[in-house]
C-alpha cells in the first residue's frame, strides 16, 4: 500500500513540476523518486500484510512482480526525457501518465479484491489509450489509439461482465471468499461461465491468439516509446495478473487446461509465422510478443510451482525487450518508418548499439548464456512435469522458427551496407541498453538471483 500511495504522489509532483517549469529536473527527480520507491517496496518482501479489508494484499508475489514493474518504468522514464525533447511542454504530461500506469500496475499484482483488480486494469488501459493516440497529427497513431481503445474496451466489459457473474453466484468480490467457495460443490452455472469471461478478457490484454489482431497495427501505429511500454510492461503486467488470478479464484479443471494447451500452441505459432513476414521492425517485434504470450501461458499449466519461473521468463523477456525499444528508438526516431533497412550497416556506424540490440534478440530467441534461453529451459521443465509434452514440442520447434525472423536483423546489421554515416548517440541510449543487457545476462548466470524470490 505504501508503494501506491508513493507513486501516485510521485505522479502528481510531475504533474505540479510543469506548474513551477521544472522541466530540466522532471527525468531525474521521476527516475530517482522511482529508485526510492523501488527500496520501500523490497522493504516490504519479507512483512506480508493486507490493506483496507483485504483490497491491497502484500506478499511475495505482489512485491517480486512490482519491483519488476518499478524497474521497467525506470528504464521507460529515462528514455523519455530525450524522445520527448521536441515536445518540452508536454514532457511533465507523458512522464506523468506513465507513472500513473505504474500505479495501475502494482494495483494489478496486489489486489485481494474483484474491484480493486478491475480499477488497476482501468489505470492501465487508460494510460495506454492516451499515449498510443498522443501523436495528434499523425494519422497512424489516431488509428492505433483509437483500435486499441475499442479492443481494449470490449475486453475490460468482457472481464466486468464475468465478474459480475462470479460476484453473482458467490456474493463476494474478496479472492479469499470466492477461493474457498469454489473448492465445494454447489456453486452455479454462472460461476466457470464468469471466470471463462475473465480469462478472454485478459487474453485480450497479454494479446494471445485469437485474441490478439489488435496488436500488430496498434504496435506500429503508437510512437516507439509507447510500443515499448506496451510491449515490455504492458504485456508483463496482464500476464502476471492473470496469474495470479488463476491461483487465487479456483483450481482449473481439465477443460480450462485444455484450453490453455490450445491457446499457447496457437499463439506461438501464429506469433512465429507471422513474424518471419514482417518488414517493419515494430509489426516483427509485436507477432514476437503474441509468440511470447504463448510461452508465458505455459506457466498456468504448472500454478502451484511456476510462480517463480514465471517471474524470471516475464523478467528476461522485459529487459531483452527494453534493450531492444533503446536501440530501435534511437535507429528510427528521425526516420518516416521503422523497416528493417533503417537497420542496414548498424554493426559498422555503431557497434556497441548493434551488439546490444543482437544480444537482446539472441535472448529472445533462447540462445544461451542469455536468460531468455534459462527461462524457457525452466518452462519447458516444468511443462514436462506437468504432463503436457506436446506443448514442449511445439514450444521447441517455434523456439527454432523465431531464429529466422530475429537473424533478418541481425544479418541487415552486419552483411549490409549503411545508408547514412555515423550520428552521435545520446548517452541515455546507451546507460538503458547497456544496464538492461547486463542485467538480463546476469540473470542469465545467476538465475537463482530471481527463482528463489518466489521458491
Amino acid at each position: 500500500m505504501n508503494t501506491l500511495i508513493a507513486i501516485s504522489g510521485l505522479g502528481v509532483f510531475c504533474l505540479i513540476a510543469e506548474i513551477f517549469n521544472l522541466r530540466k529536473l522532471l527525468v531525474p527527480v521521476a527516475v530517482l523518486g522511482l529508485l526510492a520507491i523501488l527500496g520501500l517496496t523490497i522493504s516490504e518482501f519479507n512483512s506480508p500484510n493486507s490493506f483496507y479489508n483485504n483490497m491491497i494484499v502484500v506478499n511475495k508475489f505482489s512485491v517480486a512482480f512490482s519491483s519488476l514493474f518499478i524497474i521497467l518504468t525506470i528504464f521507460l522514464v529515462a528514455l523519455s526525457g530525450d524522445f520527448y525533447k521536441d515536445h518540452p511542454t508536454k514532457i511533465s504530461d507523458f512522464i506523468a501518465i506513465k507513472i500513473f500506469l505504474l500505479s495501475g500496475a502494482v494495483a494489478m499484482v496486489s489486489f485481494g479484491n474483484l474491484s480493486m483488480f478491475f480499477l488497476g486494469i482501468e489505470v492501465l488501459s487508460i494510460s495506454l489509450y492516451i499515449l498510443a493516440a498522443s501523436r495528434r497529427l499523425d494519422v497512424k497513431s489516431n488509428e492505433a489509439g483509437m483500435k486499441y481503445f475499442l479492443m481494449g474496451s470490449f475486453a475490460s466489459g468482457i472481464i466486468l461482465f464475468g465478474i459480475c457473474l462470479v460476484y453473482g453466484a458467490t456474493g463476494y468480490f474478496d479472492m479469499a471468499e470466492i477461493y474457498d467457495l469454489s473448492q465445494g460443490a454447489g456453486l452455479p452455472v454462472w460461476f466457470p461461465i464468469g471466470i471463462t469471461l475473465i480469462i478472454i478478457g485478459m487474453l485480450f490484454k497479454i494479446a494471445a491468439a485469437p485474441f490478439h489482431f489488435w496488436a500488430p497495427d496498434v504496435y506500429e501505429g503508437s510512437p516507439s516509446m509507447t510500443t515499448a511500454t506496451m510491449s515490455t510492461l504492458a504485456k508483463v503486467v496482464a500476464m502476471a495478473t492473470l496469474f495470479k488470478l488463476l491461483s487465487g479464484l479456483t483450481e482449473l479443471s481439465e477443460k480450462v487446461e485444455l484450453l490453455i494447451v490450445i491457446i499457447s500452441i496457437l499463439s506461438m505459432t501464429v506469433g512465429n509465422i507471422m513474424a518471419l513476414r514482417q518488414k517493419n521492425v515494430k509489426r516483427m517485434l509485436a507477432f514476437s510478443g503474441i509468440s511470447h504470450a504463448g510461452f508465458m501461458l505455459m506457466a498456468l499449466l504448472s500454478m502451484s510451482t511456476a510462480g517463480a519461473t514465471l517471474l524470471y521468463y516475464t523478467a528476461a523477456y522485459a529487459l531483452a525487450g527494453i534493450a531492444s525499444f533503446a536501440v530501435i528508438i534511437y535507429v528510427t526516431k528521425d526516420k518516416d518508418n521503422e523497416d528493417i533497412v533503417n537497420f542496414d550497416g548498424l554493426g559498422k556506424t555503431n557497434p556497441l548499439l548493434a551488439s546490444i540490440l543482437t544480444a537482446s534478440l539472441l535472448s529472445m530467441a533462447g540462445i544461451p548464456i542469455f536468460s531468455g534461453f534459462f527461462a524457457k529451459f525452466m518452462l519447458f521443465t516444468q511443462t514436462i512435469k506437468a504432463g503436457y509434452f506436446v506443448v514442449v514440442i511445439a514450444a521447441v520447434f517455434n523456439s527454432i522458427i523465431s531464429v529466422g525472423y530475429y537473424f533478418k536483423l541481425i544479418l541487415a546489421m552486419y552483411t549490409k551496407e549503411a545508408s547514412e554515416d555515423k550520428k552521435a548517440v545520446p548517452f541515455v541510449y546507451y546507460a538503458v541498453a547497456v544496464v538492461a543487457i547486463l542485467l538480463n545476462i546476469l540473470m542469465g548466470i545467476y538465475p537463482s538471483l530471481v527463482t528463489n524470490l518466489l521458491n
